[in-house]
């Protein structure tokens, strides 16, 4: 693989990548990205996914060809988008191994039933082989920094363990999970740059959303439409600095207007995502609803789980969150998404018109 580096004009000044809380954490990438990030021109062992400066990654896959050394296994690992090669070092458990002498020939006598610390030692041995010792076809997960390595990209393990997946529960779970990290972080530029007076985009966006929460306490709307909540973020576009000097040629940039529509429409994602407001209809018309106050939605979520619970496969435990969730998308709206419906499953147990039996299931009194 012929590794490729950022373009200088591009890159992102390293004091800054500290700036993005992806730097300091363990990427859930796919192997795919992983082998086509491009590689820092001013720190060697730092690549960039979309702007992002990663240099540690985490990831899950199938075994698909292995080398052992005295030192370290190799493991090729396959996450269905690519393949990747991993370099997983042995500690000492596992070098003593190959001498067994080291460990003492004899065990030491002790009473039948009683602490023997050379019989503990070597259970200890072998339950750390066997989560270390994978064969073609078994599941790995692996952590660790990215290196380029005569041209070919691999990741040195720092923390490596065979996963025992039998119902495939794991890997459903991280298939489920890493979509959603994509989402919301890793395909989002990122905001390292900061403003004029000190604030960062993202501390905009948060006054946006506070403001329009704010908004919807105060007034206790139910329905709302952007232009009725969009001149409440005109205070926090700033207007456009006046030139230094009259021989400096203005710069380029997006209007007031459209520094308000964009604020806006990133706020009120972020409300949606956290399941603040919805859109029962997706239309021209843009009518948003606010979830706490949909009484609509609320009578909706209560009969499914009254009519539901009735069933002998829910009369023990109850409704699932996950199979309300399907029923409101049936019956009331498919744009109902989880965050919201929580919301609504909490303000209804408070009020005590449903109890929760156990974790995440529901049922009437």
């Amino acid at each position: 693989m012929q590794a490729a580096t950022m373009d200088p004009a591009e890159e992102t000044p390293s004091m800054l990548w500290g700036l993005d809380p992806i730097f300091s954490a363990f990427a859930r990438l796919y192997v795919r990205d992983i082998l086509q990030m491009t590689e820092s021109t001013q720190v060697p062992g730092i690549y960039f996914y979309n702007s992002h400066p990663i240099y540690k990654v985490d990831v899950l896959g199938t075994v698909v060809y292995k080398r052992e050394r005295d030192d370290f296994f190799c493991y090729g690992v396959d996450d269905g988008t690519g393949v990747i090669n991993c370099l997983c070092w042995k500690n000492d458990l596992l070098k003593e191994e190959a001498n067994p002498t080291k460990s003492g020939g004899k065990h030491s006598d002790g009473a039948k039933g009683g602490f023997n610390p050379a019989t503990e030692l070597e259970k200890l041995r072998q339950a750390q082989q066997s989560r270390c010792h994978l064969d073609i076809g078994e599941l790995l997960r692996v952590r660790g920094p990215v290196k380029t390595s005569r041209q070919q990209r691999e990741i040195m393990a720092s923390t490596y363990y065979k996963v025992n997946d039998p119902v495939m529960a794991v890997q459903i779970a991280w298939m489920m999970e890493v979509p959603q990290l994509y989402r919301q972080c890793y395909d989002k530029p990122p905001q390292l740059q900061p403003t004029a007076t000190g604030d960062s985009g993202i501390s905009s966006l948060s006054k946006a959303t506070n403001t329009i929460k704010d908004f919807f306490k105060q007034q206790s709307v139910s329905r709302f439409r952007p232009y009725d909540v969009q001149d409440l973020l005109q205070p926090l576009i700033s207007s456009q600095p006046q030139t230094a000097s009259a021989n400096q040629e203005p710069v380029a940039g997006p209007s007031a207007c459209q520094q308000l529509r964009q604020l806006l429409k990133e706020a009120l994602q972020i409300l949606q995502d956290e399941g603040i407001v919805y859109r029962k209809v997706k239309s021209q018309d843009e009518v948003y609803h606010v979830t706490a106050h949909d009484t609509d939605l609320r009578i909706a979520v209560k009969d499914i789980i009254r009519e539901d619970s009735k069933r002998e496969k829910y009369a023990e435990k109850g409704c699932h969150i996950l199979h309300i969730l399907s029923a409101v998308r049936q019956r009331y709206s498919l744009n109902v998404n989880k965050a919201a419906l929580e919301l609504i499953l909490k303000s209804l147990e408070c009020n005590s018109d449903i109890v929760s039996t156990s974790d995440s299931h529901y049922t009437v009194f």
